[in-house]
C-alpha cells in the first residue's frame, strides 16, 4: 500500500510518497518520493492578503503534477493540508475548489492548532518525561509545544513566520511579546528546558554548522555562530557561498532570530533537531488509519 502526504505551506510545498511495508507482522513506512516545489504563496497573502493569478496559475499546475506523480505511483491514500497562506487569503477556499473540480485533488485548509497537532504524530519519539518546548518555524506562523513528563501542557499558533518576518513591519512587537509571554507562563521558568525545532531553515542551520555525523541537537551558542555568518553575507553570497536556494537564502535569517526568541523566552540552550514536519505527521495518521482497517492499530 502507497501513502502520499502534501504540505502546502507558505514558502514552499511538499510532496512525499512512502509505502507500507510488512516483515514477520511488524508494519513500517519506507519514503519514494520527496519533492519541494519552491513556490511562495505567503509573498502574495502576506502583503496583497490574496493569492496573485499567477501564483493561483502555477499552484494548479503543481497540483496537477503532483495528482499525476499519485496515479504513477498507484497511491491508495493521500492528504493535502495548507497552513497560513491559503488559511489566511482571502481567495484560499476558491483556489481550493478550483484544484478540486480540475485537478481532482482534495485540500484541507487547517489552522494553526490542527497544524500543531499533526506534527505532534511525528514528534513523539522525542519526547520523553522531560521539559520540552517545540518550536516549528513556518513561512507564515510559528507552531509552539509545551511538554511536561510525556503530556503535552500547552499549544498554540503565532503569526510570527519566516517569510512574514522579511518585513518586520508585518509583525507588530505585540505578538513577539504574546509569544514569549506564552512560553514564561506555561514553563513557569523551569531551569532545564529542552527545545525541539523542526522547519526547512532550522535543518539547514544545523548543516550550515558542520555537525558530526548522527548529530541531531544544536547549543544557543552555535546556532548564534551560523546567524552571524549568515548576516555576514549578502543574499547573492548566501546562494553562491554556502549553496542555499534562492527561497531559502533569505528567510532563514528571520527564522533564526524566531528560533532564538523562543530559545531566551524559554532560557533553554539546547535544541534537538529531528527533521521531521508537518508532512510526516500526515504520513503517521494516514499510517495510523491504515492500520486501524486492518485491525493491527497496536502494532
Amino acid at each position: 500500500m502507497k501513502l502520499a502526504a502534501v504540505d502546502i505551506g507558505s514558502n514552499a510545498i511538499r510532496l512525499q510518497i512512502t509505502t507500507v511495508t510488512s516483515f514477520q507482522g511488524t508494519y513500517g513506512l519506507k519514503k519514494l518520493e520527496y519533492l519541494r516545489f519552491p513556490l511562495r504563496l505567503g509573498k502574495d497573502v502576506f502583503l496583497h492578503q490574496a493569492i496573485s493569478e499567477a501564483s493561483r496559475r502555477k499552484f494548479v499546475r503543481l497540483m496537477g503534477v503532483f495528482k499525476e506523480l499519485m496515479e504513477l505511483y498507484e497511491v491508495d491514500h493521500y492528504m493535502v493540508c495548507a497552513t497560513s497562506a491559503m488559511r489566511e487569503s482571502v481567495n484560499g477556499v476558491e483556489i481550493a475548489k478550483e484544484v478540486a473540480e480540475t485537478v481532482g485533488l482534495h485540500i484541507e485548509i487547517i489552522d494553526g492548532e490542527r497544524e500543531a497537532e499533526l506534527i505532534d504524530k511525528a514528534l513523539w519519539s522525542s519526547i520523553d518525561a522531560k521539559t520540552y518546548l517545540h518550536i516549528d518555524v513556518g513561512g507564515g506562523s510559528t507552531e509552539l509545544n509545551i511538554y511536561k513528563r510525556s503530556k503535552k501542557i500547552g499549544s498554540r499558533s503565532f503569526k510570527i513566520g519566516s517569510v512574514r518576518t522579511l518585513d518586520e513591519e508585518h509583525v507588530p512587537l505585540s505578538i513577539w511579546r504574546e509569544m514569549e509571554e506564552f512560553i514564561a507562563s506555561n514553563l513557569n521558568r523551569e531551569s532545564s528546558v529542552t527545545c525541539i525545532g523542526t522547519g526547512g531553515n532550522i535543518n539547514k542551520i544545523m548543516e550550515l554548522s558542520n555537525p558530526r555525523k548522527n548529530k541531531r541537537y544544536l547549543d544557543k551558542h552555535t546556532i548564534k555562530l551560523v546567524q552571524e555568518r549568515l548576516i555576514s553575507y549578502s543574499y547573492e553570497e548566501r546562494m553562491h557561498i554556502l549553496n542555499l536556494n534562492a527561497d531559502r537564502a533569505d528567510v532563514i535569517v528571520p527564522a533564526s532570530k524566531i528560533y532564538l526568541a523562543a530559545m531566551d523566552a524559554a532560557r533553554s540552550s539546547r535544541m534537538i533537531v529531528p527533521d521531521v514536519g508537518l508532512k510526516d505527521g500526515l504520513m503517521n495518521l494516514l499510517f495510523e488509519k491504515v492500520l486501524q482497517e486492518r485491525g493491527l492499530a497496536n502494532q
